[in-house]
């Protein structure tokens, strides 16, 4: 089976969730283990103070419960969200704490949170995405301390169109630029299976951009459902060996005190 390594409970200000219930769930689909990411979103204007992450009664918590679970490992991580004024704050935390897994995403751009209607008002679909993946490029150009970048097509969840009309193609030229910073600085990508729960048909990001990864000499790569509640545990993760053999890889990684581990795909 496969490690879930992006998920959320209620140390994240969009999730209700108990932990303890996220790793029944894990350990009832028979995952091999799962790796908390609780979102740090510095100066996130939309809902002020939202995910602020109070790192320390996460951290207990995670810790409670893998001690109650000493036969199913249970790392911790974070998620955090990468703006290039808040690059400071993120890698101070990163290096404040012994995560095992640091995730960076670009979840707002011009301080604009690209899930609310108002980042595409007054443009195309095509611009607003194109400004995504600049403001992402930005990201992978700074400073900022992470392991992977999460979910990089993150934007077409929420589009006008979602992803109707998008394509790794259409924006091969930014894409193949953020990928290979990606892989110079050593650092991975992931496979977010929340693009089916979202009714895109696809992973975050597309079949295509994983295997563009890949033929650019991509190896790091890990697994995430980004489930907010249980039910979403591992979603679609019987698509993931498939997906990811098709893409050109054998093996998929889970980050244990920030260094790769690399897993034969089953």
């Amino acid at each position: 089976m496969l490690w879930d390594t992006h998920m959320h409970c209620n140390f994240s200000g969009d999730s209700q969730a108990d932990p303890a219930d996220m790793v029944t769930e894990a350990r009832a689909k028979g995952l091999l283990g799962i790796c908390f990411t609780d979102h740090m979103d510095y100066d996130y204007r939309e809902t002020p103070g939202e995910f602020d992450l109070d790192v320390d009664s996460y951290r207990d918590r995670i810790q409670t419960l893998q001690e109650e679970n000493p036969d199913f490992p249970i790392l911790w991580g974070v998620e955090l969200g990468l703006q290039p004024h808040t690059a400071d704050k993120n890698t101070a935390l990163a290096q404040r704490y012994p995560f095992d897994f640091i995730i960076g995403s670009s979840h707002c751009v011009r301080n604009i949170d690209v899930y609310y209607p108002n980042f595409y008002e007054g443009r195309s679909e095509d611009d607003a995405y194109r400004e995504y993946f600049e403001a992402v490029l930005a990201n992978v150009n700074g400073p900022s301390d992470y392991d992977v970048y999460g979910h990089i097509d993150y934007v077409v969840r929420y589009g006008p169109n979602k992803n109707a009309f998008y394509s790794y193609t259409k924006f091969a030229d930014i894409l193949d630029e953020i990928l290979r910073r990606i892989i110079a600085q050593g650092k991975g990508i992931e496979i977010n299976t929340a693009g089916f729960k979202y009714g895109l048909g696809h992973p975050n990001p597309t079949e295509d951009i994983l295997r563009r990864y890949r033929e650019l000499g991509g190896e790091i790569l890990t697994i995430g459902a980004d489930a907010h509640k249980p039910e979403h545990v591992a979603y679609a993760f019987d698509k993931v060996p498939d997906i990811l053999k098709a893409a050109g890889f054998r093996y998929y990684t889970v980050f244990q005190k920030r260094e790769p581990q690399f897993i034969e795909l089953p």
